[in-house]
C-alpha cells in the first residue's frame, strides 16, 4: 500500500478533495452569523461548519480508500490497526478566527502509515492559498515551488508562537521568556497549521509550541518537511493520539528553538 503510485493516488485525491471541503467551509464562514456555536472547552470552539466538512472528507475518503483509517477532530478515530494507513483531518483549523471573521483559518488533511507521516496539505480558502507537500512530493503553494527563508537565527525574522490552555501559563512562560531574551520576535494568529505552513513558505523563519494536537499539526509538518526543513518527531510516544510539542525551522534555527525549549 505505500508504493509510490497508490500513495499518489491518494495524494491527488486528497488534493481535490481539501478544495472540495474548503468550498463548503468558506461557504458557511460567508454566512456565519447564521452559524449555532458551542463551546468545546476554554478558547476551543465548534459548529456545524467543522462538522459537516469533516463529514464531507471522512466519507468520501471511505468510499475511495475504504481499508485507510480516520482520525478527526469533530468525529474521532475510527477503528484502527497498525497496518493500516490513517488519515489526519481538522476540517477547520482556527474556529475562532472563522467564527470571528478573520482570514486566519484552514482545513488541514494528513496521511500517515507504519507511523510515518507521507504526506500532507493545507487549504485557506479566504487567502486562497494551498500548501501541499509530503515524502514524495514537493512542497509547493498553489502548485509553484516553495523557498525557505533565508535566516540563520531567530533574530534574522520572525518565528510563529503557539499557544493552547493545554498547557498552564507556569509552563509556557518560561519558554516564552527566554525565547525573548534570546531576540526573537513571534507571530500568531490562531491557526497552527496555517502558521507553520509560513515556516515552509519562508515568511516565517521557525515554530515553537509546548503542545499541539495531531491534526492541527501534521498536514503542515508534510510541507514543512517536503520545504527540507527540520521538525522534532511529532508522532514519537504516541503523539497521533496524545499531540506533542512542535519545533520547526532550518538546521539552525530549530537547533535554537530546541535550546531554548531545553532549557
Amino acid at each position: 500500500m505505500t508504493d509510490t503510485s497508490s500513495l499518489k493516488a491518494r495524494y491527488d485525491f486528497a488534493t481535490a478533495l481539501i478544495r472540495d471541503a474548503g468550498d463548503l467551509a468558506h461557504g458557511y464562514f460567508k454566512n456565519r452569523d447564521s452559524l449555532t456555536i458551542k463551546s468545546k472547552g476554554l478558547q476551543d470552539m465548534a459548529s456545524e461548519a467543522d462538522l459537516n466538512t469533516e463529514i464531507l472528507i471522512r466519507d468520501r475518503l471511505a468510499i475511495s480508500f475504504p481499508q485507510d483509517a480516520f482520525l478527526g477532530e469533530e468525529t474521532g478515530l475510527s477503528a484502527f490497526a497498525p497496518e493500516q494507513g490513517i488519515w489526519v483531518v481538522d476540517p477547520i483549523d482556527g474556529t475562532q478566527p472563522f467564527v470571528s471573521g478573520m482570514s486566519s483559518w484552514c482545513v488541514s488533511i494528513a496521511f500517515v502509515q507504519n507511523n510515518v507521516l507521507r504526506f500532507g496539505m493545507v487549504y485557506a480558502p479566504e487567502r486562497g492559498e494551498l500548501f501541499a507537500g509530503g515524502e514524495d512530493f514537493p512542497a509547493t503553494l498553489n502548485g509553484k515551488p516553495v523557498s525557505r527563508h533565508p535566516g540563520k537565527t531567530i533574530k534574522d525574522g520572525i518565528v510563529g508562537v503557539g499557544y493552547s490552555p493545554r498547557v498552564t501559563p507556569d509552563e509556557f512562560l518560561p519558554i516564552f521568556e527566554r525565547f525573548l531574551k534570546n531576540g526573537g520576535m513571534f507571530y500568531r494568529d490562531g491557526s497552527g497549521a496555517l502558521t507553520l505552513c509560513y515556516v515552509a513558505c519562508g515568511r516565517l523563519l521557525g515554530y515553537i509550541e509546548p503542545h499541539i494536537n495531531s491534526w492541527d499539526c501534521l498536514g503542515a509538518i508534510a510541507v514543512i518537511r517536503a520545504a527540507g526543513l527540520k521538525t522534532n518527531d511529532f508522532l514519537a510516544n504516541d503523539g497521533l493520539n496524545k499531540g506533542n510539542r512542535v519545533l520547526a525551522g532550518n538546521e539552525t534555527v530549530y537547533a535554537e528553538l530546541e535550546k531554548i525549549y531545553d532549557n
